[in-house]
């Protein structure tokens, strides 16, 4: 049974060039009174011409798809939304793939997705996903985010400066943001981090939701690339 959505329903772009995959998506999200989607495309292609001025909150993108692959398609809005949007307004993108490679992960992350989910997942997860990265967090978990960062670091450039504080990004941090960051490096969840700083894990939301807007970060995946950036991290630390 698909329910009328709430006003402030999260609103889903699926992006697949399989209708059938399409269809069931839809039903699945549509039975949710906090979901709804509001736009379908056929092809990364189309995804682009779409999307770049639909107001849309999470797109799940497909990897594999003719014109156009859902990467390159990533990278392509991502680019145009930052153009465009402010950092807590730009809309968060699902890369749906079948394979579980870790290539595929890093480049997702590269091209700005802020979650990565098997076509196969169970619908739960799926549904689970969408208001996850719609919250700013990543769908990924904390233990592999450190290690494909790590992964990624060696392609990333060098920090301009020896001294991380003098990125302004960095230097906008608070001492207890600039904690919380290297233990979000490091692959620390919330409450994790919670525990090693002897504080609340609403606390740590908070000290979370700040560093991403201070370091105008869609999600803490594109926070912790920005601490290697920088410096304040370093593979191996």
């Amino acid at each position: 049974m698909t329910l009328e959505p709430a006003p402030d329903a999260i609103r889903v772009a699926l992006v697949d060039d399989q209708q059938l995959v399409r269809a069931g998506f839809r039903m699945v999200i549509d039975s949710q009174p906090d979901l709804t989607v509001t736009l379908e495309a056929g092809d990364g292609a189309q995804a682009v011409r779409l999307l770049v001025d639909h107001p849309v909150d999470v797109v799940l993108m497909d990897v594999r798809m003719p014109e156009l692959d859902g990467l390159s398609a990533t990278a392509r809005l991502t680019e145009a939304w930052h153009a465009r949007l402010p950092a807590d307004r730009q809309p968060r993108i699902i890369v749906l793939t079948t394979f579980d490679l870790d290539e595929y992960v890093m480049e997702a992350i590269r091209a700005g997705a802020s979650g990565f989910l098997l076509k196969d997942a169970p619908p739960e997860e799926m549904l689970a996903a969408i208001r996850t990265v719609h919250r700013g967090d990543a769908v990924i978990a904390p233990s592999s985010t450190r290690r494909l960062i790590e992964h990624m670091a060696g392609a990333l450039p060098a920090p301009a400066a020896s001294d991380p504080g003098a990125d302004p990004r960095i230097a906008s941090l608070t001492e207890r943001e600039r904690e919380v960051l290297v233990l979000m490096a490091r692959g620390r969840s919330n409450t994790e981090i919670g525990a090693d700083l002897f504080v609340a894990e609403a606390t740590v939301k908070t000290h979370v939701g700040r560093i991403l807007a201070k370091l105008g970060a869609r999600d803490r995946v594109q926070a912790v690339v920005t601490s290697y950036e920088t410096g304040l991290v370093t593979p191996g630390s």
